[in-house]
């Protein structure tokens, strides 16, 4: 069976939480897209960490981590991240990389901060991890493929070429040092060295593995918000982040995706530019960044502060509908607990209509929120395990925002530790 974690929003919705969770009953933890550019923030026995890379299901010794065919692969930094946990007394994961996923090259992250540079202020907010340059490549057909790491007559042609025609870039555009086809070469030789143990047919091994019954959890990165074709282009993100690309991300058949559980937040947060309607600023906002999250709402990978808002039910049903969302996990709830009233927004007015509608991004920028008050609870949730014991009022915020978006909410996360969870449904077998 398959299972996929997906976020409904711009990111940063609490997907690492659940994915690690989730993972206690699965088998297999896949990475289908996206790279080292954001991460996911867990919290367990072992201490808190912030991955990029791995897979959330890491800390268990009975998973495999497979990195999929469709991720944007810095082999410096997964095996530094394998190496910054194992150093912190989690045992040594099982890892698998797809020889079909594509490498992250050095230059790619000089041109990211390049480009980023020479924009200034029209700049698209990137984490300048090298993810746009990377994706380019890959669909221009000029990126490494894991499998050519192998195969040195084709790697002495083609960094050749990738330095004359990059050379042209970084001489005439950016101005800045050529690439040099030794040091490239050099570059290819000490990732091979580094993957040769992990790389496998990563499509091959799952195909069997479902023959075999077993668990397999998708983890996607960002959320629907940050699609290149459903999100807020072009402040969006270069890989789909769709449950359904799950399976061209992997390498398996689309209909073995059973479940797709899609992350949101209690209220809405963002790091980076972008359209964000419910966003809240001054003091307001700064009390609710330092209330979020475990120790506030900043990026796990680049430490920036989060924008934050209240919750956008408008975003957030088409999140879901894109997703394919069979039920909605609730995160952070826990931190709404200080406020008298929680404004959430239903709607949005644009030219003096109101519409619950995600529009395209044109008439985004229009847009103003439509608030609707509901009563707070005024008191902490932290350690409650059942719906039924949870304050009325938030209850009824729940059932408020469920009714909203037209999705089951069957998880409600109430506290930063993977056991910070109530069931709104009855709870899976393995787990009683």
């Amino acid at each position: 069976m398959v299972k996929a974690v997906v976020g409904a929003n711009w990111g940063d919705e609490g997907k690492g939480k659940i994915t690690d969770m989730l993972a206690e009953h699965a088998d297999i933890i896949v990475r289908f897209q996206g790279g080292a550019n954001a991460g996911h923030t867990i919290k367990n026995h072992y201490g808190k960490f912030s991955l990029h890379t791995l897979p959330s299901g890491v800390f268990y010794g009975h998973t495999t981590s497979v990195i999929g065919n469709g991720v944007a692969l810095d082999i410096r930094k997964l095996i530094q991240e394998v190496r910054s946990i194992t150093e912190q007394g989690v045992p040594a994961p099982k890892i698998l990389i797809s020889d079909r996923a594509q490498i992250v090259m050095s230059y790619h992250v000089l041109l990211d901060q390049y480009e980023e540079e020479r924009l200034g202020s029209k700049s698209f907010g990137s984490t300048k991890s090298g993810i746009a340059p990377f994706f380019s490549d890959k669909y221009a057909k000029t990126g490494f493929q894991v499998s050519e790491l192998f195969d040195e007559e084709l790697l002495l042609e083609k960094t050749a070429r990738i330095c004359e025609t990059k050379n042209v870039l970084l001489e005439h555009l950016y101005h800045k040092p050529l690439l040099e086809q030794d040091a490239l070469l050099a570059e290819l030789h000490e990732y091979k060295e580094m993957v040769t143990p992990y790389v496998t047919d990563v499509s091959a091994y799952l195909h069997q593995a479902l023959k075999d019954h077993k668990t397999v959890l998708l983890e996607g990165q960002l959320g629907t918000l940050r699609d290149p074709d459903h999100g807020i282009y072009p402040m969006v993100t270069s890989s789909p982040t769709l449950a359904g690309y799950g399976a061209v991300g992997t390498g398996i058949p689309p209909y073995e995706i059973k479940e797709v559980i899609t992350v949101c937040k209690a209220y809405s947060s963002q790091v980076g530019a972008g359209e964000f309607v419910s966003e809240i600023f001054g003091d307001e906002a700064e009390e609710l960044r330092n209330r979020g999250g475990d120790g506030g709402e900043y990026g796990a990978t680049t430490g920036r502060p989060r924008r934050v808002g209240w919750f956008d039910c408008v975003a957030s049903k088409y999140g879901c509908r894109l997703q394919g969302t069979t039920d909605v996990a609730f995160t952070v709830l826990d931190v709404l607990g200080y406020l008298d009233e929680i404004p959430v927004c239903t709607g949005y007015e644009i030219d003096g209509e109101i519409t619950t509608e995600f529009p395209t991004t044109a008439k985004l920028k229009k847009a103003k929120p439509v608030f609707q008050k509901l009563p707070g609870w005024k008191c902490g949730i932290t350690g409650i395990r059942t719906y039924e014991e949870l304050p009325e009022n938030c209850r009824r915020y729940i059932e408020f925002i469920e009714s909203q978006i037209g999705y089951p909410i069957t998880m409600i996360s109430n506290g930063p530790s993977r056991t910070d969870m109530i069931w709104r449904k009855p709870i899976p077998a393995e787990q009683d």
